[in-house]
């Protein structure tokens, strides 16, 4: 049984021809708001045709058709597997989430396209997480819902500035106020900007520790950085200057490893979902066994 948790009207799940179409076709022409930022698989592996595989398909393809509704909310949770006649081992956990300042079709796209790739990245994964700039997709056989998680999963740091009087008292002023807000908020001071949001299901209390620990990691470990950005298990925050990002849901660092890496990324996934689209559409989309050309910077689920 799929549960929705924060949506009152039940989604039934879409054929996997359609589901298909959706995760492969429809996020190539509606790239706004998707770089790719990070992947995270678990090392452990389900074996095909079992009940946690089934019950996984039947909540990623749950996840792309709510988040294409044009009422969804910007944060939804999933459960399916959990009722008394499900087997052990069967149940599946999951979320999406997109930035709360994304129009609905935005969000729509990004996500779509995060499962996509998340299927593409971890097959046959008991647990896995991707990172958009913009929208964010996680599940597990484990139920990680709602539950205070503040490890690290991704940092990235820029060069150092040379103006570091004047940035750290701007920059300290930003993270300052980013800290002050629950959900999802944006920040400047001068030329500093930033931003920072929590998974939708933590408590105020949470999110506020959530938020403290990314900030402390923001400052400890990159030091003078002009930008940074630092996620941990349910939330983030992040900080720039002017004309480093062009803004919060459209990040797109000037130089560095990471535009390198983004730009590899989306070609070798838009030929890969391409390849994907045309075997779908001789095989059902059936296979359990996605290809995957893709060169990401793993980090282990923690369990």
């Amino acid at each position: 049984m799929l549960t929705s948790m924060s949506l009152k009207k039940p989604y039934r799940p879409f054929p996997s021809f359609l589901f298909c179409f959706f995760v492969f076709l429809y996020p190539i022409h509606q790239a706004k708001a998707a770089n790719f930022i990070y992947a995270s698989c678990s090392p452990s592996k389900f074996q095909p045709g079992t009940p946690f595989q089934t019950n996984l398909i039947s909540l990623l393809t749950s996840v792309a058709a709510v988040a294409s509704h044009s009422q969804a909310t910007a944060y939804n949770s999933f459960a399916t597997g959990t009722d008394s006649a499900s087997p052990p081992g069967a149940a599946v956990y999951g979320l999406y989430q997109c930035q709360n300042d994304l129009k609905a079709d935005e969000c729509s796209a990004c996500v779509q396209s995060a499962v996509g790739q998340l299927n593409l990245a971890c097959p046959d994964s008991y647990a896995a997480s991707l990172q958009r700039d913009g929208c964010f997709v996680r599940y597990s056989n484990e139920n990680f819902l709602g539950r205070a998680d503040t490890s690290l999963v991704y940092r990235k740091c820029s060069s150092s500035t040379s103006n570091e009087e004047e940035f750290f008292r701007r920059r300290d002023e930003v993270l300052a106020d980013l800290q002050t807000g629950a959900g999802f908020r944006v920040s400047s001071s001068g030329t500093v900007q930033g931003c920072a949001q929590c998974i939708g299901d933590l408590s105020s209390a949470d999110c506020t520790a959530c938020l403290a620990q990314a900030v402390e990691q923001l400052k400890n470990s990159c030091g003078s950085a002009t930008s940074t950005d630092v996620y941990l298990a349910q939330c983030y925050a992040k900080y720039w200057t002017s004309g480093y990002y062009s803004r919060c849901t459209a990040a797109d660092p000037n130089g560095g490893n990471g535009k390198t890496i983004a730009l590899v990324v989306g070609i070798l996934v838009g030929v890969a979902l391409f390849m994907v689209f045309l075997s779908s559409i001789t095989k059902g989309c059936k296979s359990p066994h996605l290809p995957s050309p893709i060169f990401i910077p793993w980090i282990s689920v923690p369990n």
